[in-house]
């Protein structure tokens, strides 16, 4: 009989571990009445922008976090006729934690004298209280307006994403060529969306690189590669949820007005992350 047998130890699933702890740590920062918004960079001939936000709000719910997607990249749908009155009136609940926006055309509705739009931030982020992440999918352009007024002198890093072709590569890097020229952004974060089996994608990563840093002084800080053709079920890889949680520690945040939290506190209203319990 080996029922007294000495069992063999088995060793935790560090991979598990870390996303279990890096989970943890974020819901703490989102304990406050804080929404943070992540500028993403859309890439007109990449075609994978919808794969992109798709990853990326994947990875914030495995964080137990509520993301919403202003999308006002030239292919996204324009805003209904009420946002002129109120925004919360565009917003599009897609799940408990998935909330969506088609902005297209929005920002220069809030452009001021000084060419900037970042009153739309400040706006979006009070009519959607409930979000803790706001995912805003812009053109680089438009980016600049947004973000580069609000960005100087913090740590937030704009996401350019491209495919593993030629045009996209060349859009990608006017794009980042704008960011460094204009919005005044000296690094910024890559996706390549190209499957395992793609023989170009570590080149067009290795030549964006090479062109911002030789051409424009920026550096490329991280490259991650998504394969646009893989499920919206499976679950993100290690690297992408890596990146994801980076650009929310470097966004730009926005502190809810009494107003908005209070609405949230309301009966009735749902504020999921601060109910959520923080271990570490």
């Amino acid at each position: 009989m080996m029922r007294n047998a000495r069992q063999p130890e088995r060793k935790p699933d560090q991979g598990r571990l870390h996303h279990v702890d890096q989970a943890q740590g974020l819901r703490r920062m989102f304990a406050s009445r804080v929404v943070r918004l992540v500028p993403v960079v859309a890439n007109p001939t990449a075609g994978c922008g919808g794969k992109v936000l798709e990853r990326l709000c994947s990875a914030y719910t495995g964080f137990g976090l509520h993301t919403l997607v202003v999308d006002a990249s030239p292919q996204a749908r324009e805003p209904g006729e009420l946002v002129a009155f109120d925004l919360a009136e565009g917003i599009e609940r897609l799940s408990d934690l998935v909330s969506y926006m088609p902005a297209r055309g929005l920002p220069l509705r809030h452009v001021d004298a000084k060419g900037s739009c970042a009153t739309l931030l400040d706006a979006l982020a009070e009519a959607a209280p409930q979000a803790d992440v706001i995912l805003v999918h812009a053109t680089a352009s438009e980016t600049v307006r947004l973000f580069a007024e609000r960005a100087r002198g913090q740590h937030v890093v704009p996401l350019v994403y491209s495919r593993d072709r030629a045009e996209s590569l060349r859009d990608a890097y006017a794009a980042v060529k704008l960011l460094g020229q204009r919005g005044g952004w000296p690094t910024y974060d890559l996706l390549v969306c190209a499957p395992e089996s793609s023989p170009l994608a570590d080149e067009i990563a290795h030549r964006l690189s090479q062109c911002a840093d030789a051409f424009l002084g920026m550096a490329q800080r991280s490259t991650v590669r998504l394969d646009a053709n893989e499920p919206a079920e499976v679950e993100p890889t290690g690297r992408l949820q890596e990146l994801a949680a980076t650009l929310l520690r470097g966004a730009l945040q926005h502190a809810l007005s009494d107003a908005a939290f209070d609405h949230l506190m309301s009966p009735g209203a749902a504020l999921p992350t601060c109910a959520t319990p923080a271990i570490n």
